[in-house]
């Protein structure tokens, strides 16, 4: 009698002490749990982009140099739709008065508080808008919706071109010391706007701005762990219970689930992770994957107590015939995962790290805990003598007497849907990262089309030396830039300093229209400029449009809702314009959160492909070792290859824009895809190897031993996934949707395209002829 191997002797070992390792493995699984009181939401956008980031950076130094740009905009929309009537204007006051109590609050600005600038003789007088002194009669309202609606500063910004909602803009300066900050910020607004509109029961409020962008992102996480973490436990249990029919089996799963997710969590905490909109997935993806890693075992050990092995003996068997296999496809997805660590966007990163950490606990549960608590645990099945009824005997059949019209067919679809790749192009559409479920998506859409936008180009337009911006050619060029984007049909706003400086030198003439142009002489400039400075108020000097040497302005464009590529597009104009026509400027680049949007997808691409490759070659070499063939790991990086093309191709013909969170989708299911691979052909070389079967039967032989178990595990997989795709946030939503087709083409493959391959390429005889009559496992 042969010496029992590694593998059976250790198998042996678990089911003699199956008290022992569980109480090893809940020791270690509370040891790394315990990091979960670390745990960290992230609400900031920044998180998205790496600290060296050029776009951040530029940002960065734009806040610095000016104010942050952080703001929360509450959007009043009167139901009678006149945004100056008394009613309204009061409303506006008291807003405006109450919002300078938001927290972290360094700027409020209203029609309300304005700073109006007019000629009073040989005087310049600035005062607020709406003034408390003034009475709100009919005269008076149409002198303030007059001087409104004709100031470039308010137009399109705080008012309305049509007059019918307006709007009250609080900028706030994070600390960035508390994770609490904005849901503060958020929910002070959300208290001030039920008030307003308690007191002001015609006007509704809606409210927008990067403070309720950062917070959608928190909303949107905490949504999907309580939503889809419950779903995903329902649907996995109920899938098994299907599966595998038996309390037992599904009870062990959902402890190693548990456990697996509790894992990841917890040492990703340990390691600095937090939890952000996409890390979110962790829990959802993690659960999917051990469950693939349980069914493989049971299902091989409930398939040899069906043939009448003792429990114990059929678990040894199970880990024997799976320990190899569960251990290449958790490796090769744990890789397959790791190279997400070459996206350009932080949360990816901790995404793919936790999700590997997870794998990796998995594995050693599954082989561990797994087996250990079957072996106590009752466990009921029904004789059969064989199965020769089993679908996949049938399945088998099909595709060995039919294997040269599947490679042709398969070959075909293949070839059509990579043809469709190109139909791809990357866009994004950041606002669109919520879906119109979300109270921001609705606000956000509602403040676009009626009043401003929250998509903003920002310009630090550098004179060169102090004092500069008094400069009459330097301000010309400033002028023609802010005319030159007015009328780009993308702007929606421009906020120049030089509107400032026509407007006073309008007033310094005695409000002559005529005079409504640049003064042209520098002192004159300076004058203007200083004279107004002095007289505005605490909280609305122009320390956010003038830095502090008076050599640089702030120039901003607030823009309609675009996607990635026509907000590059107008970017790239908008550079060009500044090379040919602004000599007297430097520092030309544009700046803010939108251009960092939409630059993170393409830098993503950039990086993935060279984690992808890595995880390619990786991966590669690995099957070539472990199958210990290297003809059979070439062959087998067709069905690792073909699911991914396929599924870009469908999303090509479907969908046509591949966005940040697609970019990771291929280095992603790289990994996963490899275990149907591996699975089917361990039992294939196991055929030929071991019990000397030709192709064709080794190809019988492999569909009978795991084909259920695949369909068990893709299935499971599938419907992980396409949970992913309910989520509230679009990243996760495109992200699960496209796995789920490209897990599904692998199946294809792997039934429909791999044997027919290998019965093509791997047609060398065995000697072993007696073993072709066997059946069951080896």
């Amino acid at each position: 009698m042969s010496e029992p191997t590694p593998v059976i002797r250790y198998a042996q070992w678990i089911t003699r002490h199956p008290w022992l390792v569980m109480l090893t493995a809940i020791l270690m699984i509370t040891g790394a749990g315990s990091g979960i009181r670390h745990l960290v939401f992230k609400t900031d956008y920044r998180i998205f982009f790496s600290s060296d980031n050029p776009q951040l950076l530029a940002f960065e130094a734009l806040g610095a140099m000016y104010t942050k740009n952080d703001n929360v905009m509450f959007v009043l929309a009167p139901k009678d739709g006149n945004a100056f009537s008394e009613e309204t204007l009061e409303a506006v006051k008291t807003l405006t008065e109450k919002a300078w109590q938001t927290p972290y609050s360094i700027r409020v600005d209203s029609l309300a508080n304005f700073q109006n600038t007019e000629a009073e003789g040989d005087d310049l007088l600035i005062r607020s808008l709406i003034d408390e002194e003034i009475e709100l009669s009919d005269d008076n309202r149409k002198k303030i919706k007059r001087i409104a609606l004709s100031e470039p500063m308010l137009l399109n910004r705080l008012v309305s071109d049509r007059a019918h909602v307006t709007g009250i803009n609080v900028t706030v300066q994070l600390p960035g010391k508390k994770s609490t900050e904005v849901p503060e910020i958020a929910t002070f607004a959300r208290n001030l706007a039920a008030e307003i509109e308690a007191q002001y029961p015609q006007i509704d409020i809606y409210l927008s701005g990067v403070v309720f962008m950062n917070n959608a992102f928190s909303e949107a996480t905490r949504s999907d762990i309580k939503k889809l973490v419950l779903i995903s436990f329902i649907l996995m249990l109920i899938t098994l219970g299907l599966m595998i029919r038996g309390f037992s089996g599904t009870f062990a799963t959902l402890l190693v689930i548990i456990s697996s997710i509790v894992t990841a969590i917890g040492l990703g905490s340990y390691l600095g992770f937090p939890i952000t909109a996409p890390s979110a997935a962790t829990p959802t993806i993690v659960l999917t994957i051990a469950i693939a890693n349980c069914v493989h075992i049971l299902v091989t050990m409930l398939h040899e107590m069906r043939m009448g092995r003792e429990k114990k003996a059929a678990i040894v068997e199970s880990l024997r015939i799976n320990m190899q296999p569960v251990f290449l496809a958790s490796l090769t997805t744990t890789l397959g995962f790791l190279s997400m660590n070459f996206s350009d966007a932080p949360p990816f990163q901790h995404l793919g790290n936790m999700v590997a950490i997870g794998v990796v606990a998995s594995f050693f549960l599954s082989v561990t805990f797994l087996p250990a608590m079957m072996s106590v645990l009752p466990v009921r099945v029904r004789p059969v003598v064989n199965d020769d009824s089993h679908l996949m005997h049938r399945v088998g059949d099909f595709v060995v007497k039919q294997r040269q019209k599947l490679i042709l067919g398969m070959t075909i679809l293949v070839i059509v849907l990579v043809a469709s790749i190109p139909r791809n192009e990357m866009n994004d559409v950041f606002v669109h990262y919520f879906d119109e479920t979300m109270q921001f998506r609705k606000d956000a859409d509602f403040m676009t089309e009626n009043l401003t936008g929250l998509y903003i180009i920002s310009y630090s337009l550098d004179s060169g030396e102090p004092g500069g911006i008094s400069n009459p050619e330097y301000l010309r060029e400033v002028s023609a830039f802010a005319d030159w984007y007015r009328e780009q049909p993308e702007t929606i706003h421009v906020n120049s300093i030089t509107d400032i400086m026509k407007r006073l030198n309008k007033n310094m003439h005695g409000d002559e229209q005529s005079w409504y142009k640049l003064p042209d002489k520098r002192n004159l400039a300076a004058q203007y400029l200083l004279l107004y400075e002095m007289s505005l108020p605490y909280g609305l000097d122009l320390n956010n449009q003038i830095n502090v040497e008076k050599s640089a302005t702030r120039f901003t464009a607030t823009l309609q809702t675009l996607s990635t590529n026509d907000l590059l597009a107008l970017n790239k104009r908008a550079n060009d314009w500044l090379e040919k026509n602004t000599p007297h400027i430097s520092n030309k680049e544009g700046s803010g959160v939108s251009i960092m949007f939409a630059d993170i997808g393409k830098r993503n691409i950039i990086g993935m492909l060279t984690g992808t490759a890595l995880a390619l070659i990786g991966i590669s070499f690995i099957l070539i070792i472990a199958l210990r063939s290297v003809k059979i790991g070439l062959l087998s990086l067709i069905p690792n290859l073909v699911p991914a093309a396929m599924g870009f191709g469908l999303w090509g013909l479907l969908v046509g824009e591949v966005g940040l969170s697609l970019s990771i989708v291929a280095g992603m299911t790289l990994g996963i895809v490899v275990d149907d691979t591996v699975h089917f052909l361990s039992k294939y070389l196991r055929a030929r190897r071991e019990k000397g079967l030709d192709a064709e039967e080794a190809v019988r032989y492999a569909f009978r031993s795991v084909g259920m178990a695949l369909l068990t595990t893709s299935v499971v997989l599938v419907v992980g996934f396409m949970v992913l795709s309910l989520s509230s946030f679009e990243l996760n939503a495109g992200m699960g949707l496209l796995t789920a087709i490209i897990i599904t083409f692998a199946l294809l493959a792997d039934f429909l395209l791999l044997p027919p391959v290998l019965m093509l390429f791997d047609k060398k005889k065995t000697s072993k002829q007696s073993a072709i009559n066997k059946s069951g496992y080896a």
